[in-house]
Order: structure tokens, then sequence, then C-alpha cells
């Protein structure tokens, strides 16, 4: 029997077939993502007149070569067919080169509207093309919709033979609406990788709810088993490895390209979705421990027990597959910042964990290190210090430069997407790069006439994310202690020696590193200097949230973003020395949490996480004892009840031993498979640079449970 690896040394079931598992693991380990580097892209070379055409039309000439010149791929056995087998598209570009360079980059960070190619049928969709034939955009949807055509054509002819049982459902759909569950996994499949092939990065959104029907009335109807079932769906999963490559180059691991699934929940009536395909993905998860697509379960307070306990079953396998959603505080967020609840029911991500509603949005966010606006803009380490006669005066003086920031931002952000014109009426500025495909699967675009770029989607958002949080707030609690409150050494004194990087201040540092208590320790006073920079943050940010027509919303997150932050941050006042690697999204500086995970989930959920309403991500490491035997399944089901209870908004959670990670770090071809979560999304560890394998290293070894 073909054997799966664990990270955390648990035997995975096996379900599925020996083939398949077989399938998985070839796939896993890169045999298709190499065959598809060995093709990176077709040509444009050989178009007349390319070089004048207008970027649209250049874009409607690459997309039209792509459907015709890319290698089709079938693989003896495969339940479903379709693949995207170009290489560069690997790299977020558009695989069609022009004098061997790429010509557009490609779209990443939205989930599509795929649900609709199921339900209704692509055929559906050109037919609404047709409603708006006079507007000028619409051809170049046409354009993308007719490569969608070619590549299927091409599908078809080549299964006839090469796989009959797939021809078989290529017949319907995805032209048509599907009408079983096998249908409903090739529709939904196709559609994704055609998107894929011509280069995007986008989620897949909420399967279960897109495919449980189907699955729920072939069942009743005995048209299908449910070992048969997990057979397609396994084939579902295998093959959004196809990008996996033999030698991924090191670097920061976001190279899983944004698939994200959504599981469970309530639908956009208000009805919980879960269904027999919520079940069969955490099976597929379980045995096959692929982590390439990223999974969120919905919770709310009425989630079955039983889902709680299988979420935590398969979380303690590791790899950090599995995070969760607060799903009634995001409902909340999302209907006070204007969604309709029936849309705002619906929502799903964007490939990492931000909220937005699939098929009908447009997203962009805008990190910045609210550390260093603490510590460089308004103490001015380490070269030009400043003073302050009391906390009041330093934390005025850093809610004025948040509030200032969350205003530069919109500013910013407003003079790039649009303009008001002499009659007060909202332009949208024609900028961005051609993208037709994703705008033929984004809702509204042909209606509206503009792409996914220019405002063609219902909803257009920009978020402020908010990264170094804790460490703003800790550092504040420092100095509020070390100088106003206990006393222990002057304002500008401790300037001088933060300047200096604590030399000769040994006692001190430790002082602060040891007698303060800080953020995620659930400690009422340590938790409320950064509950209280969220706030002014959101606040600030949710000012301008409605004064033209786009969303400007808040967020909390790092995506790693600390370790390259690292090279320009100051020593803190809570004892880290200068370009320390700190926090990452909302979750405590490492090493200051010492009181366990339910600790740190209580301090997480103290801010009012509801106004984040773009996210706020939670990162909790587990030791594999600690989630072992029927104690630690409760524990961890308790873990996601207290997050839900006490208003948290996403968290992510992982299960691995550090011994494991060093092991892998020295040994990494014997470790392909590994995967861990970064933030946000998975990497496998071994393709992770030693930077970014270090901090992952470090974080679990002062794990908080």
């Amino acid at each position: 029997m073909v054997s799966i690896p664990c990270p955390t040394g648990l035997e995975r079931p096996a379900r599925l077939k020996d083939g398949t598992r077989r399938f998985a693991l070839e796939s896993m380990k890169g045999k298709y993502g190499d065959e598809a580097r060995a093709f990176p892209a077709v040509t444009l070379d050989g178009i007349d007149g390319f070089d004048a055409m207008s970027p649209d039309e250049k874009y409607s000439a690459a997309v039209l070569a792509i459907a015709r010149d890319c290698p089709l791929r079938f693989v003896d056995g495969e339940l479903i067919v379709g693949s995207a087998t170009l290489g560069a598209a690997i790299d977020h570009q558009v695989p069609a080169f022009r004098g061997g360079s790429a010509v557009f980059s490609s779209v990443s960070h939205v989930t599509l509207g795929f649900d609709r190619v199921v339900r209704e049928g692509f055929r559906a969709m050109e037919e609404e093309l047709d409603l708006y034939a006079d507007l000028p955009y619409t051809r170049f949807l046409k354009d993308a919709a007719e490569a969608f055509r070619i590549w299927h054509g091409r599908m078809l002819r080549e299964s006839e033979t090469l796989n009959p049982a797939c021809h078989a459902l290529l017949t319907r759909v995805p032209f048509e609406p599907a009408s079983g569950f096998h249908e409903a996994v090739q529709s939904l499949w196709f559609a994704f990788a055609f998107t894929r092939l011509t280069g995007n990065w986008s989620g897949i959104g909420r399967i279960d709810e897109i495919l449980g029907p189907y699955l729920e009335k072939d069942l009743a109807d005995g048209r299908i088993t449910t070992d048969e079932a997990r057979e397609i769906l396994a084939h579902f999963f295998i093959k959004g490895c196809e990008w996996i490559v033999t030698d991924t180059p090191r670097g920061t691991g976001d190279a899983q390209h944004y698939q994200n699934i959504v599981l469970s929940g309530v639908d956009a009536d208000g009805r919980d979705v879960t269904n027999a395909v919520t079940w069969l993905v955490l099976d597929v998860i379980e045995e096959l421990g692929i982590s390439d697509f990223p999974i969120t379960v919905r919770l709310n307070r009425n989630t079955d027990p039983r889902l709680l306990e299988r979420i935590a079953e398969v979380v303690r396998y590791g790899g950090g597959i599995i995070a969760v959603y607060n799903e009634e505080l995001i409902l909340n967020s999302l209907v006070k910042a204007g969604y309709a609840l029936y849309d705002a029911r619906r929502f799903a991500n964007d490939g990492c964990w931000e909220v937005q509603i699939p098929g009908e949005t447009y997203f962009i966010y805008g990190p910045f290190d609210g550390y260093s606006l603490l510590m460089r803009d308004v103490l001015g380490l380490p070269d030009a210090p400043k003073h302050f006669d009391s906390y009041n005066d330093l934390w005025n003086a850093y809610a004025k430069r948040l509030r200032d920031y969350a205003d530069e931002a919109y500013r910013t952000v407003s003079g790039w997407r649009g303009y008001r014109d002499e009659n007060g009426d909202w332009v949208w500025n024609n900028d961005g790069p051609p993208c037709a495909v994703v705008s033929l699967f984004t809702k509204d675009c042909a209606k509206n006439g503009r792409s996914y770029y220019q405002g063609g989607p219902r909803y257009t958002v920009f978020s402020p994310h908010i990264g170094g949080a804790p460490d703003a707030g800790n550092s504040l609690h420092a100095i509020d202690r070390l100088c106003f409150r206990d006393k222990l050494v002057s304002f500008d004194d401790l300037m001088k020696i933060l300047g200096n990087d604590w030399e000769g201040a040994e006692p001190l540092r430790q002082y602060a590193k040891e007698r303060i208590p800080y953020y995620g320790n659930d400690d009422d006073e340590a938790d409320a200097y950064v509950t209280k920079i969220l706030d002014v943050f959101a606040d600030a940010v949710l000012a301008h949230l409605h004064e033209n027509p786009f969303l400007f919303i808040p967020g909390v997150s790092t995506f790693g973003r600390q370790i390259e932050w690292s090279c320009s941050r100051a020593a803190s006042p809570m004892g880290t020395k200068k370009a320390a690697v700190l926090s990452g999204n909302a979750s405590p500086t490492p090493g200051t949490d010492t009181e366990g995970a339910t600790a740190v989930v209580k301090s997480y959920c103290k801010a009012d996480l509801s106004k984040q309403i773009s996210g706020a991500a939670l990162d909790v490491r587990l030791h594999p004892s600690s989630v072992s035997g029927e104690n630690g399944l409760a524990a961890l089901v308790g873990l996601y009840r207290t997050f839900v209870m006490l208003g948290g908004f996403f968290m992510q959670t992982d299960v691995i031993d550090a011994s494991v990670l060093e092991a892998a770090r020295e040994h990494p071809e014997e470790y392909k498979t590994l995967s861990v979560r970064v933030s946000g999304w998975n990497a496998r560890f071994v393709t992770l640079n030693r930077e970014w394998q270090d901090m992952i290293i470090e974080r679990t070894s002062g794990g908080t449970m």
C-alpha cells in the first residue's frame, strides 16, 4: 500500500484506492509541475500587428493562443480532466510570451464565481454577454469565452480516445448545468483549471455548498456510493497539486497559489450548508495530507459538535491545513459595513483569509508596520529620539500617527482608482492590467462594461492592514511601566538605551522581558494596550468607509512581512534587540505568551474584531502531545468553542513538533511533502529559505500549549 507521510507521526487512514494514493504522492512530489515547467508558455511572436494592438486586444490574442496551443494532459485513471499545463502560470504570469518574456501579469487575491458555471452552465454566461453586446468591453469578455470553448473543444476531442468516461462528462459540462455529482466536480474543476491555465490564482470558494446538493441527491437516488464520491473528490484535490515542482526555489513559501476552500456555515438564506461533501473533504485531507487547498471552516454557536470533533481529528495530523472563521462575528461585521445580509452570508475568502463575496469582489490590501510607526515616526528611534513628558502625551502622538496614516492611505487609494467629475459623479480610472478571463467569471463586469480592475465588480474593496500591533502595544506597556509608573528609568535614558540596542543595560532588559506581562496571557492590563491600538486604527479607516463607491475597510495582518520588516526595526522597550523578527498577524510577540493557547485566544478576543472587517488572523502552534488522546481532542474542540464564544475572527492552528522541522531543515530530501501553516497559506517546509524556516522553528519551539 502507498504510504502518505504524516508530520505528527499518526498513521493515516486508508479509504481510497491504492492507485489514487499513488497519483496523489507523485503529484505532491512534483511530477506534473515539472512537466509544466518544461513548457512554460505559448508564443505570441508570429501574430501580425501585435505591437500596435491595445492592451486588451493583446490580452485577447494571448488567451486565444493559450487555448489553441497549450499542451493537453491526460493521466491514466484520472476521474476528472483539464490541466493548467503552462509553467509560467506558476509564476503569476499570463503564460504567453513575446520575445521570450511575459507580456502580462495575472490576478490573485480573488475567488471567482465558479458556482455559476456549475449551477447555470457556461452557456448561460455566454448568453448574458449578448445582453451587453453594445458595450465596448463585451468584445474582450467574448474573446475570453471563445478561448474557453477552444480549450474545451480540444479536450473533448482528445478525451474520446484517451479518457472515454470523462469525455462523456465533457459532452454536457461545463456548458450545461451539472445534473449529478461527477458532472458538478468536472464542471467546477474545468472552469477553475481554465483560469489557472491563463495564469490566474483564484480561490475555489464554498466547495460543499457548490457540490453538496448534487452529491446528496445522487446518494439518495442510489446513483453513487460514498466511496465512489470520495474517489472523485480526491482526484479534484490531487489535480490541485499540478503546480508543485520537484525543485521549488527557496523563498517565502508563498507558492500554494491561493486556491483556498471554505466549508460549512450558512447559505444566503441562513440555512446550514454542512453536507456529505463537507465530511468527504475532511476525509480526503486526513488521508492524503494535501495542503495545496488551505481549508477554512465557518463555525458558529450552532455548529454540529460532530463537525467540531471531526475538524479536531484532522487538525491533529498536522500541516496547518485547516483554519476556522467565526461566522456570526463576520456576518455582523459585513452587514455593518454595508453588505446586504444575503451577500454577506455567502462570504468566502480571497485566497488567503481576507473575507470577500466570491465572484463579486475586487480586493486589494495595503500592509504597514504599526510597530515602526511608533518606534520610528513617533519616538524617532534609533537616530533622533524624541521626548515625552507623560504616557498620555506619547499615546496621543501615536494615535494621531495612526489616524494620519489611515487618511494618507485613503487619499492615495482614491486618487489611484478614480475621481469626481464636475457634476460630482464618480469616474473609475481606466488602469490596471488586462484581465478579461477574471472579469468573465466576476459578476457585473459585463453589465457595467468595466473590467475587474476598473470598478466592474459589485464590490471594490481596499483594505489597509496593520501589522506589528502586538509589538507596538507591548512596547507602549513597557514604556508606561518602566518610565512613568514604576519609574525604573527616565524616558530620555530609555530612549538612549534603545538607540544603543540595550548595550550596557542588560539587567533592565531582563526586567522588561521577564517582569512585565504582555499581550497573549489573558492579562487585562497588558491586552488593553493592543486592543486600544486596533480600535483607533479601525475607527480611523472606517471614517472613510462610504465616501466613494468603493469600500475602505481595516484588517490586521503581516503575512510573514515581520521578516522583511525586521531589518529596519529598532530595539524594543519590551527587551528585544534591533532587527528582531516580531509578531505575526494578531498573534503575540514571540516568547511573550506563557499561559497557554486558551490565554492567547482570550487576549486576542478582547479587541472588537468586528471592526476589522477584512479580517484579523491569530496563529496558534500546538505540540502533538498537547492534542493527543481523548483529552487532547476535547481540548482542541474547547479551543474552537472559546474562539467563537469570545468573538474571534480567524484562527489558524498548526500541530507540529519543532524537532520534525529541524530534521526537515537538515534533510529536506526526506520531507518533500511536509506542510506548515505560514500566514493565510500553507507552504511545503523545504521550499522556505533559511530565514523563514528559522522563524517557524522558533515560534514552534515557544509553543503556546
